[in-house]
């Protein structure tokens, strides 16, 4: 018998309506004695594209930055289905449009300070509820990025049963920023807030990751281009991708079936890998 292929290590940092000047951007490498040696940086810029390479065959684990699920609140709330799948395709069916409406309502209907609804690890992770639709637009994220993971038939522990050798779990690259840098920000896709302490802040995000200063136990290995491509995207888009690698890489460390993830987390919710 034939070993099984060491997978490829994909980061993913996701937008909705990808562009040439917002794509989506895939880092990729490998877990080599304990470091992550990046190898290449793809951009991606339409999401038929992304549907595409997903579809592609391969061996990968990869850390997408889109949330999998919707709070169980809000579900049983909106009287959705409360099956992963079936409530997916039942969000799937609802336009941009349609989901903002249903979700202000739902907000507007609650008192201030506790408008969203939350899965149960959001507070732990840090992480911006699922139903958000403005400042990130998760909510968007997850609207057209579930359908393209399950159309290409990809893996996702503990919630759907896919491809084995395709793994795709949820990832959220502030997690590990935040551990790092505490609360300084990084990035911004405005020029205007393109300052010289961002600028810093990036650069000691990348130099921690290269000490290897997290709990994931893992170190980044970068070339100086490499390393000069990720302080120079002011947006941190690429240094999100590459954030979302690591984390990818301490759940290959943790391995099937569960890549790290809890022994029981709500299977409608989803969970952040690491979180």
């Amino acid at each position: 018998m034939s070993a099984m292929p060491t997978p490829t290590l994909l980061g993913c940092d996701f937008s909705s309506s990808p562009t040439r000047r917002k794509p989506i951007v895939i880092a990729s490498g490998s877990l080599v004695s304990g470091r992550v040696v990046l190898s290449r940086m793809e951009r991606i810029e339409s999401l038929a594209a992304f549907g595409e390479w997903l579809a592609r065959p391969g061996d990968w684990i990869g850390g997408f930055d889109f949330p999998f699920g919707l709070p169980r609140e809000l579900v049983e709330h909106l009287q959705w289905p409360l099956q992963w799948r079936d409530c997916i395709a039942h969000y799937a069916g609802l336009s941009r449009a349609e989901i903002r409406e249903t979700f202000a309502a739902f907000c507007d209907a609650r008192p201030a300070g506790s408008k969203f609804a939350h899965r149960a690890f959001d507070k732990l992770a840090g992480s911006s509820p699922s139903m958000k639709w403005v400042n990130p637009p998760v909510a968007y994220m997850l609207h057209a990025a579930l359908p393209l993971l399950l159309e290409a038939g990809v893996h996702m522990p503990g919630l759907h049963e896919g491809d084995p050798r395709r793994v795709a779990l949820e990832a959220y690259p502030g997690l590990l920023a935040r551990e790092l840098i505490g609360r300084r920000s990084y990035k911004s896709d405005e020029k205007a807030k393109q300052t010289a302490d961002r600028l810093i802040a990036r650069k000691d995000l990348v130099t921690a990751l290269e000490l290897g200063g997290t709990r994931l136990g893992v170190r980044l290995k970068l070339t100086h281009s490499q390393r000069d491509t990720l302080v120079d995207d002011a947006s941190g888009d690429s240094l999100d991708a590459v954030l979302c690698l690591l984390q990818a890489a301490w759940a290959q460390r943790q391995g099937a079936p569960r890549y790290g993830l809890p022994a029981a987390f709500d299977p409608l919710e989803g969970w952040i890998v690491s979180a």
